[in-house]
């Protein structure tokens, strides 16, 4: 059955009072293992769910309570091999909207979210987009990191998958979707839709977890991701970039 298509309000609600029915959104959220990350962003889908966005959620071989919880809450879980290009292909290949939108387990929404991806892909000048990303955590490094993500991002055209990459589904089929590979996938997915229009980039931030940054260190993960952005536009085998980066 092919889902309704959305309301565009977030959390139920709708703007101005008004209701749009303008797209069909499917929303892809890979996990493994992100129990904890799970309570908040199953909160947040319900609205959107319950009102015609289709959530699938695509587990890669989780160990802990992230299938039992999500199923729990009432959502679909497609199962497929680890590896985030792997799992979000697979469930795009499920997935029965016309616009796919891409969500890591420990990012949240703005308000209104679905109508900004409305109003973005419905002139015809973009086929594909990203949100600004803020980073929470305790470290006053980390709104730095945010702010230079969105800059580099907004003069390169290059995405990354914390920004909520977002896209139509001819524009994701046309380019073959994500690449099967360990690690910048989500760049590498950006330089191919580069191909076929810039990126529509919505200044509303959605929030992405500072856990990573926090856990091995601030510094340590600004200098480690420069480098391997580095090292794979130089063209480093991807997976020797993996192996350094884990």
């Amino acid at each position: 059955m092919r889902p309704k298509k959305c309301w565009h309000g977030w959390g139920g609600t709708t703007l101005g009072g008004a209701v749009s029915f303008n797209m069909m959104l499917s929303i892809i959220v890979p996990v493994r293992n992100e129990a904890l990350a799970l309570p908040a962003l199953l909160a947040q889908l319900l609205p959107l769910s319950r009102h015609g966005c289709e959530v699938l959620f695509v587990d890669g071989g989780s160990t802990d309570a992230s299938v039992a919880m999500i199923e729990c809450a009432g959502f679909k879980v497609v199962h497929s091999l680890p590896g985030r290009a792997r799992q979000m292909n697979a469930a795009a290949a499920r997935a029965n909207g016309q616009t796919l939108l891409f969500l890591h387990a420990d990012t949240g929404f703005p308000p209104g979210a679905s109508d900004c991806i409305d109003q973005a892909l419905s002139g015809g000048l973009h086929c594909w987009g990203r949100f600004d990303v803020c980073i929470s955590g305790r470290h006053w490094m980390l709104r730095i990191v945010g702010l230079m993500m969105n800059l580099r991002s907004r003069w390169s055209g290059i995405a990354t998958g914390d920004q909520a990459m977002f896209m139509t589904r001819a524009a994701f089929e046309s380019v073959g979707g994500f690449p099967d590979q360990p690690l910048m996938e989500d760049i590498e997915l950006s330089k191919r839709l580069l191909g076929l229009s810039r990126p529509a980039c919505i200044s509303h931030c959605v929030t992405t977890s500072g856990r990573r940054w926090e856990t091995r260190g601030v510094w340590h993960t600004i200098f480690l991701m420069w480098r391997l952005r580095w090292a794979y536009w130089r063209g480093v085998p991807v997976d020797l970039l993996a192996s350094a980066y884990q």
